[in-house]
């Protein structure tokens, strides 16, 4: 086919060269004329005479000349694509040559339906398809060879999805309900051999560490919505709070970094219901000069309410914020050396670099400085005084980390596998001193974790997700033996 494609394309071309050749001379005239004269006053005979243009057409043979060699590449350059698509035909059609005989013993019952991988077959048949409908494009539908091999991948297509949905055995359908079955037994089988750890008391650490954490429970999206994906939310982490049903739920604003508003509810039936809500305004209106005052709010999601007062970094500066839910007054307190402003924030997440923590000895700030050199920094700090007691530089730095708690005097720091999967992967006990590594995994509902914190009221981990508001229940490893 391509030689005789080459033989008609030159015959094109001379029969085209010809005909410009025809269309720019003309008949050569006669070299004899008749010539009327006339004779003057001085007895003189005069003729006048009026000859052809017979100047050769040069800019005519230029144009022809050029005309010729754009045609020539042109040509050239179609003989080229049907070369390299030749080529690349012969590969595919031999792969649809393949396919054919393997769908035909399946159509013959040489081959069980549980013998034929349908998705692998459907892979094959989209990328054939692909490049016939490629070459259809550049060949403008004119090839016969690929329009009837573009009709073949079609009716190989309609044949294969007809075998799959012709298992009328359901041979298929069984195999992958047995592979899911068998998962879920060998993951039985392995979840016995965990040892089953005794209830804790609540408030008190009498465990030897974290062991596990349940699947996620989602308990709603935030009451401002879907855009507020940036916040914090959980219950009261004060040991012997008299409030510990008390909710308190406070999205960022959409830029991210600015705690304006917090919600707080009394009971777990009017958060679920977004009921009898008492919401807190922590920014203030300058009526004189129109301006609105940030200095109260919060930056970024670090945010903990302990013993009945909301503890935060304060907006755009490196002072910890205590606001007293009972009288509004909001106190500042410097934290020294904390770098802010998203300085050392946590991976993916903007302007928490100061996040608050609690457990059951207390309330805690992690941070990083420039002479930690962006490793986090453990602060226990002191109610009373609001102020840093003690501090611990820990080898781990702040922004390869998304997120971190304390549970009794120990750090725990999560990191992503994935959008769907978190891995609390680093510990530091502020006992020992001693850090290491451990591996549990935290299913996630949205990829970005902006807010974590732990409970010791209820031992369960509340996170920030994307805007969503999710739980998880935290158990214990059984305390060591004296």
């Amino acid at each position: 086919p391509i030689n005789h494609s080459l033989e008609v394309m030159g015959k094109i071309l001379l029969i085209l060269i010809l005909a410009l050749t025809l269309g720019c001379c003309t008949a050569a005239p006669s070299d004899s004329y008749n010539v009327s004269g006339s004779v003057d006053k001085d007895g003189q005979c005069l003729c006048t005479m009026i000859l052809p243009d017979n100047t050769f057409p040069m800019h005519r043979m230029e144009f022809l000349e050029t005309t010729s060699y754009n045609l020539s590449i042109s040509i050239q350059q179609e003989i080229t694509k049907i070369h390299s698509y030749q080529s690349t035909l012969a590969v595919y059609l031999e792969r649809l040559t393949n396919l054919t005989a393997r769908v035909e013993k399946v159509e013959l019952g040489v081959l069980s339906y549980t013998e034929l991988d349908f998705a692998l077959l459907k892979l094959e048949i989209k990328e054939m398809e692909s490049l016939a409908m490629q070459l259809r494009a550049s060949l403008n539908g004119s090839n016969t060879i690929v329009e009837t091999l573009f009709i073949e991948i079609q009716n190989i297509s309609v044949m294969v999805n007809q075998l799959e949905s012709y298992d009328k055995n359901n041979v298929l359908a069984v195999r992958r309900e047995i592979a899911s079955l068998r998962k879920r037994l060998q993951d039985c089988e392995t979840n016995q051999t965990v040892f089953t750890p005794l209830p804790v008391t609540y408030g008190t650490c009498d465990h030897g560490g974290l062991l596990n954490v349940t699947k996620p429970f989602v308990v709603q999206l935030n009451w401002r919505g879907f855009n507020f994906k940036y916040g914090g939310w959980g219950k009261d982490s004060f040991v012997e709070t008299s409030n510990k049903n008390q909710y308190w739920v406070a999205p960022l604003n959409t830029d991210a970094r600015i705690m304006e508003l917090v919600r707080f509810h009394k009971a777990y039936d009017d958060l679920l219901l977004y009921k009898n809500p008492s919401d807190k305004t922590l920014s203030r209106y300058i009526s004189y000069s129109g301006a609105t005052d940030y200095s109260n709010c919060g930056q970024g999601s670090g945010m903990i309410l302990y013993n009945n007062s909301l503890y935060y970094n304060c907006y755009n500066s490196q002072y910890m914020c205590r606001m007293n839910l009972e009288t509004n007054n909001v106190e500042r307190q410097i934290l020294p050396n904390a770098v802010y402003n998203n300085r050392f924030s946590y991976a993916a997440v903007t302007y928490q670099d100061i996040d608050f923590a609690a457990d059951e000895e207390g309330l805690w700030v992690l941070y990083s400085t420039e002479q930690s050199a962006g490793n986090i920094v453990i602060g226990k700090l002191n109610v009373t005084s609001f102020s840093v007691e003690k501090t611990w530089v820990t080898k781990q730095y702040k922004p390869g980390v998304t997120n971190a708690f304390m549970i009794c005097g120990v750090l725990y720091a999560t990191r992503p596998v994935n959008t769907r999967r978190e891995e609390i992967f680093y510990m530091y006990d502020t006992h020992t001193g001693k850090e290491g590594t451990l591996s549990i995994m935290m299913d996630k509902m949205m990829e970005i974790v902006q807010n974590l914190q732990y409970n010791p009221n209820d031992h369960k981990l509340f996170m920030y997700n994307d805007g969503y508001l999710v739980t998880y229940d935290a158990t214990f490893r059984p305390s060591p033996q004296p």
